[in-house]
């Protein structure tokens, strides 16, 4: 929790209660990604700690990895922050992370400017120059933390 609440964490990116985070940890551990394992508590009350299993690692690796990641603003807002936020608590290099999304928005805003060029009326050339700026403003954005990224290991 303290990880979803802290903005210096994932506070800014994520808005999580308790009982939303417990009822994820159940589901991973109901898939095999994660397993707990009651501890007891002396002045607290009694807690599970979970691990990752070696099943929820390779699920892990491919999120991080993933070949194709979404170009929606909200996507790169959410999902591709959490991925450069574990891979900094992994103590990974965030650059293949960093690059695939790039090259993702690239090819999104390709199609988008082809749909722009093909655009019948006015209302979406209008929504399409929203979306291509948004998607400009991204790919800027990720051009510049590519090159202020410190690197660690590889992911």
């Amino acid at each position: 929790m303290a990880h979803f609440e802290a903005p210096a964490e994932l506070g800014r990116v994520w808005t999580m209660s308790r009982s939303q985070v417990y009822a994820v940890l159940k589901r991973l551990e109901l898939q095999g990604l994660i397993r707990g394992r009651p501890m007891r508590g002396q002045d607290a009350p009694d807690r599970v700690q979970y691990s990752v299993t070696a099943a929820g690692r390779r699920q892990l690796e491919g999120w991080l990895l993933e070949s194709e990641p979404s170009a929606s603003v909200r996507s790169i807002r959410v999902e591709f922050i959490s991925k450069l936020h574990v891979a900094e608590r992994l103590g990974r290099s965030p650059d293949p992370i960093i690059g695939r999304q790039r090259s993702g928005c690239r090819r999104h805003l390709r199609v988008l400017q082809a749909a722009r060029e093909e655009a019948t009326s006015a209302t979406e050339r209008r929504s399409l120059d929203f979306v291509i700026g948004q998607l400009r403003a991204a790919i800027s954005w990720l051009d510049e933390i590519s090159v202020t990224s410190p690197v660690g290991g590889d992911v």
